[in-house]
């Protein structure tokens, strides 16, 4: 595992939530508007264009290593705790590939869900040997001010 997880270095643990809002790919007011449109219902549907760069940063951060974010703070998004991140460095070292930024076919696979007080996302990561594979993204919108994601873990789905 070629990862620098979280604490690895001098800088101390998470950095207070507040800190984590730097660069918002989505503007607060427009990150309101989206969640107000997005589904509440059983059904599964696909991840809202306004979302894609979020998920590109995260993909990015992910394929140079950086499973907490530490180095790659994207608003609206929580640094990965510790466990998290080391369980997401496993899971990408046993699969037996590196990653790659996301390659735009990802878009055709990637949904979300309603699951009471959150929207659960799965979103398929890409590799040097696939454009799509079978390492999904499971990250968490919540449905509170602020509207933040959470990610939670990437393994086979």
């Amino acid at each position: 595992m070629d990862a620098r997880l979280c604490g690895d270095d001098d800088k101390g643990g998470n950095r207070p939530l507040a800190d984590i809002h730097v660069a918002m790919q989505v503007p607060r007011e427009r990150m309101q508007e989206l969640v107000g449109m997005m589904a509440k219902d059983a059904d599964e549907h696909s991840v809202p264009s306004e979302l894609y760069a979020t998920f590109r940063e995260i993909a990015d951060a992910f394929a140079v290593g950086d499973y907490c974010l530490r180095d790659h703070a994207i608003r609206g998004v929580r640094e990965v705790n510790p466990s998290a991140a080391k369980a997401i460095a496993e899971s990408v070292s046993a699969y037996g590939d590196s990653l790659a930024p996301l390659h735009r076919s990802t878009w055709e696979y990637a949904v979300y869900r309603w699951m009471g007080g959150y929207w659960q996302m799965l979103v398929d990561l890409t590799t040097e040997g696939e454009e799509v594979s079978d390492l999904t993204l499971h990250a968490k919108l919540h449905d509170t001010e602020p509207h933040t994601l959470e990610i939670e873990s990437v393994h086979v789905a």
